[in-house]
């Protein structure tokens, strides 16, 4: 089933995606699809390089408060349509990305894909198929795990364009690059090559172009066929929050919490006698449901 983010519906054509359940046609900035247990967004501007706009925005958070809720939805990937992962921010006057003269820019809700991600409860990964610039990096620092074709390229350039980093990057990139490498990034706004990259721990792994899709799938599949669903969005967000705590007392107090609550769960006594039983588990858990106190902690 097509269907567009918050439009209409309409049939697959026999060049669309495999089966799966789809969100998305022509006039809408992403594609989604979900098939067996994993969401695939597809940032889908392609003629544009998939330059974001405020509708980019939107579809972002819908689509990733649509993973939060859908517990059939256990890893989400985000790539690029095209040569493009995403290629910055769409700087036409139509954009609706800048304010126009005189105007303050807009505060709304499309300005905050950053935080949804951010406290996504599903494993996040960005395969980036090409240039990811400006917000087109920092809109997947919040994702877990970044993957990358020897094609990409990445910009950090806001000081280039007389700006600053945006969108929470100040934040990020120091905890995923460390702060000396992120204040060499920012500096000089220069653009950096996927081995430069790699090498600062920005992408995990270089694949070639036709590989980059089906190993993001393999990633996923590793999560969903042999995780707790609960376990891991409170795994997901106890690591974000714990590594940028000023002790760590600040995770003991939390982790002994919740290890005391999901010790009695269905979920760990599944994944013990998963395990004992050396077969495949089965974890009831739901996410939108399931998540014991102290949950959300912070």
């Amino acid at each position: 089933m097509i269907c567009a983010a918050g439009s209409r519906s309409s049939t697959p054509s026999a060049t669309s995606r495999p089966e799966g359940r789809f969100a998305a046609v022509t006039d809408t900035a992403t594609l989604t699809e979900v098939s067996n247990g994993v969401m695939t967004v597809t940032l889908n501007r392609p003629a544009k390089l998939n330059a974001y706009n405020q509708q980019m925005g939107r579809e972002l958070v819908a689509a990733f408060r649509r993973a939060d809720t859908d517990d059939d939805v256990r890893v989400v990937i985000v790539t690029g349509a095209g040569r493009a992962f995403c290629a910055g921010a769409d700087m036409s006057r139509d954009s609706g990305f800048f304010a126009k003269d005189g105007e303050s820019p807009d505060p709304g809700p499309e300005d905050r894909f950053v935080t949804r991600i951010f406290e996504c409860l599903k494993p996040v990964i960005a395969a980036i198929n090409g240039p990811a610039v400006g917000v087109g990096i920092t809109l997947a620092l919040p994702m877990d795990i970044r993957i990358a074709t020897d094609a990409a390229r990445f910009g950090f350039v806001f000081t280039r364009r007389g700006l600053v980093p945006e969108a929470g990057s100040a934040w990020f990139l120091p905890r995923v690059v460390g702060l000396p490498q992120a204040l060499r990034w920012i500096y000089a706004g220069a653009m950096v090559s996927a081995e430069e990259a790699l090498k600062a721990g920005l992408v995990s792994e270089i694949v070639p172009p036709d590989r980059l899709l089906a190993r993001a799938q393999e990633i996923a599949r590793e999560i969903a066929d042999n995780t707790s669903p609960v376990a891991t969005a409170l795994s997901r967000q106890l690591l974000w929050r714990a590594s940028a705590a000023d002790h760590p007392d600040a995770a003991l107090a939390v982790d002994a919490t919740l290890n005391r609550a999901l010790a009695t769960s269905p979920e760990a006594k599944e994944g013990i006698a998963a395990f004992l039983e050396k077969r495949p588990p089965r974890f009831p858990g739901r996410p939108s449901r399931d998540l014991p106190p102290p949950y959300p902690w912070w």
